[in-house]
């Protein structure tokens, strides 16, 4: 990114250059006959903060058993290495596995941990490990697909190659499901057209990045973001040449 420019971006969010500590927040939207988990955090083996997905669910009475279906965004670590228990069994015993074939695609490779980058090769072995053992459990769909009642995906690459997002819709409300496609609540925000170093193709997200601001604001979407602050709910307003994220206040 521009350093030049950064701290002034950042000062407006009292946030220093050095180091991030996102939210991480999975998406749980039930109808009443199904209840579908958007992506299954990272379970205990990535960063010490994480892997609390049983506790939250817990809390609102659910149990993994009663997941119906567990949707993808993409395959990096805090999106898939928590479908796994302490034994390296399915954790969500009773759910429908469901990915972007190009997501799944590219994970499957054999030829990715290669090509991916020393940096990134522990997350590409991380998810050939649980895709393997999950197989049987997968589906998969296409961008504008509607794969469950009221759920849309939206295909968003460049944070990885098949990266999805979800559109929910409820009759005249909905809400985008954005994963990391919309990175953080600061710069992604203000700044859609700055190149990330979390994003594998950075050209290729900061087109994504437009698409979904010009998509949310025209269709009047709320959000829920992986990486956006209190739970990640909201809504996008226009401020300047950028965007601000708008917390929902229930």
């Amino acid at each position: 990114m521009p350093q030049e420019n950064l701290a002034e971006v950042l000062s407006d969010f009292s946030l220093g250059a050095e180091q991030l500590e996102p939210e991480c927040n999975l998406t749980l939207y039930q109808d009443g006959t199904r209840t579908v988990l958007f992506d299954a955090g990272s379970g205990p083996d990535f960063m010490p903060t994480a892997g609390t997905i049983q506790n939250s669910l817990s809390a609102m009475g659910i149990a993994p058993e009663d997941i119906t279906h567990l949707v993808f965004t993409h395959a990096h670590p805090d999106h898939i290495w928590g479908t796994l228990d302490d034994f390296g069994d399915p954790l969500f015993a009773n759910a429908s596995h469901m990915m972007g074939r190009a997501e799944w695609d590219y994970w499957w490779d054999p030829q990715t941990v290669d090509t991916i980058g020393t940096a990134r090769q522990t997350f590409a072995v991380g998810a050939k490990n649980r895709m393997s053992v999950l197989q049987d459990r997968f589906e998969f769909f296409e961008d504008g697909q509607e794969i469950l009642p009221g759920i849309q995906a939206v295909s968003s690459p460049g944070h990885t190659p098949g990266h999805m997002s979800f559109e929910i819709r409820q009759g005249t409300q909905a809400v985008l499901v954005t994963g990391d496609a919309i990175g953080n609540h600061h710069v992604a925000f203000r700044r859609p057209m700055w190149p990330s170093g979390s994003d594998q193709d950075a050209k290729l997200a900061i087109a994504t990045r437009q698409r979904l601001f010009d998509r949310i604001m025209t269709d009047d979407l709320a959000i829920a973001g992986f990486h956006l602050p209190n739970g990640g709910m909201g809504r996008v307003d226009v401020i300047g040449d950028g965007y601000e994220f708008v917390q929902d206040p229930t």
